[in-house]
Formats: C-alpha cells, structure tokens, sequence
C-alpha cells in the first residue's frame, strides 16, 4: 500500500499471551504485527462499548454523590 503510515510502536503481552501469538503467526506463516492487527479489527466493535474510565469513574462519583446527600439530608 503506497502512502500507509508504518509507525513503531511497542507493546507488551503476558509471556503466555505473546507465545500464542507467536504460534498462531508461525502456523498462518504471518507476522506478529499482522496478527495483532487482525484481532483488533475482529475485536474491534466490541472494545469499543467498554466504558472509558471516565464514564466509570462519573459512575462512581454521581453514587457518591447520592449517597452523601441521603447521610445529609433531614430524615422524611
């Protein structure tokens, strides 16, 4: 693909994890990288509706919130 963006990039994997790669890429007779690839664009739908830590942690916050109000406030 002339014009492709090649960029560097390391990443690290549990040792387990990255000799499943590993043998995965030899058994297709690929790259590491084309693997890797591959996985996020089969995975990437689904990655993508994990709540970002700021959803998580707004979470939290607006329960704390709740939870402060109910100590404080006058008993009904």
């Amino acid at each position: 693909m002339p014009g492709t963006d090649k960029r560097k990039q390391s990443l690290y994997f549990p040792e387990d994890m990255l000799n499943e790669i590993q043998q995965e890429a030899n058994r297709q007779d690929r790259s590491l990288s084309w693997i890797v690839q591959q996985a996020w664009k089969i995975a990437r739908s689904e990655i993508l509706r994990f709540p970002s830590v700021n959803d998580v942690l707004s979470g939290v916050a607006r329960e704390d919130e709740r939870e402060e109000r109910e100590r404080t406030s006058p008993p009904r």
